[in-house]
């Protein structure tokens, strides 16, 4: 069976790494032939996170090549999409896949539709609020990382709606005993343009670390975001793939903070995941899938408001015992679920299944 996988973006683009391309070598296994092509690639990457900056002429240039890769789909049995083909612009080339017969699967890990149907811009609603409606419709399978997600496809008239988490892959991740500790560790894994919902429960975070005297360790942030806890000591460590794993076993809460927004429902928890994989408790605020994952495996605590973040943090950090079960059944829930050898089969099966055709 082979397959044309178009990504959004290379193997940096933490979306298309966990969703797609840490399946392909389970799935190459069993008989599935993958031709990998991304729209943004590293270039493209490196130039807006380390400048924030996005090239036009080079957007054209990838746009043109995917415009050519595109023209020789009809080779493939299957065409598995990232999201969409063109962002931007209207859902022409899966409107011409899905008229033509050609089968593909669609994967969303956010909620990208909101790109569209809420913009500040009144053009780009009209022309595109639908846009990803479209795409999804004519899909074989949307598949999709949460329940928010999932509803949106059904709205739109997709005739198979796949529910798949984003996983981890649970051998890299070694689970750690929680312990009573000199200098406990409070911990988060994220971005520059996510650490905003960190500072926003800094009194908490402050207050408990002095009670404590716990420190912070912010994987991905930037070194500025230590001005907003004075008196605190905090660590703030660049993200890569190879040291991620490594990182998060040196913590001893993990937390997830989200305001509760239209986006933040379509977050599919990856960092809660990461946590429990190597048996961390963990703290979130009760947004879309957090409720699940945190509610339905009793691995950590929902908190609503700062006053709550506080309350939950000193219980935590209180009761090691209480810390060490948590983290047991968050690691024991990767294993059963969020994990990639789990999830692999299911991603197997949607695949295959996708040959038959929408509502097949």
């Amino acid at each position: 069976m082979k397959i044309l996988l178009l990504s959004k973006y290379s193997r940096k683009g933490a979306s298309t790494r966990l969703r797609l391309l840490q399946y392909l070598p389970l799935l190459e296994i069993k008989g599935f032939e993958f031709t990998v092509s991304s729209l943004f690639d590293d270039q493209y990457l490196d130039m807006l996170y380390q400048k924030g900056k996005r090239s036009r002429f080079r957007i054209i240039m990838l746009y043109l090549r995917r415009l050519f890769v595109v023209f020789r789909a009809f080779r493939y049995d299957v065409i598995w999409i990232e999201k969409e083909i063109f962002p931007y612009m209207p859902a022409l080339a899966e409107r011409v896949f899905h008229a033509l017969g050609k089968h593909y699967v669609v994967d969303y890990d956010d909620a990208i539709f909101h790109n569209y149907d809420l913009s500040s811009n009144p053009f780009l609603r009209l022309a595109l609020g639908r846009k990803i409606d479209v795409v999804m419709r004519c899909a074989s399978s949307v598949v999709v990382g949460n329940d928010y997600l999932a509803s949106r496809a059904k709205s739109a008239g997709a005739t198979r709606v796949e529910l798949v988490p984003t996983v981890v892959d649970a051998t890299r991740y070694s689970s750690i005993e929680s312990s009573v500790a000199s200098s406990p560790v409070i911990g988060w894994i994220g971005s520059p343009s996510t650490q905003r919902y960190v500072v926003s429960i800094a009194h908490a975070l402050s207050s408990m670390c002095q009670k404590y005297n716990a420190r912070l360790l912010l994987v991905g942030a930037s070194v500025d975001i230590t001005s907003e806890f004075p008196g605190v000591d905090v660590e703030v460590a660049p993200w890569s793939e190879a040291s991620e794993a490594e990182l998060i076993a040196a913590m001893d809460i993990g937390i997830m903070p989200l305001p509760d927004g239209p986006w933040e429902k379509g977050k599919c928890g990856y960092k809660l995941i990461q946590y429990m994989a190597c048996g961390i408790p963990v703290i979130a605020s009760p947004v879309g899938v957090n409720v699940d994952i945190v509610g339905n495996n009793q691995c950590g605590l929902l908190v609503a408001n700062e006053a709550e973040w506080e309350i939950a943090l000193d219980s935590l950090l209180e009761l090691p015992a209480q810390r060490l079960k948590l983290g047991s059944a968050g690691r024991q829930a990767v294993d059963d679920q969020y994990s990639l050898a789990i999830q692999a089969p299911v991603l197997a099966s949607i695949l295959t299944q996708s040959l038959i055709g929408p509502g097949g």
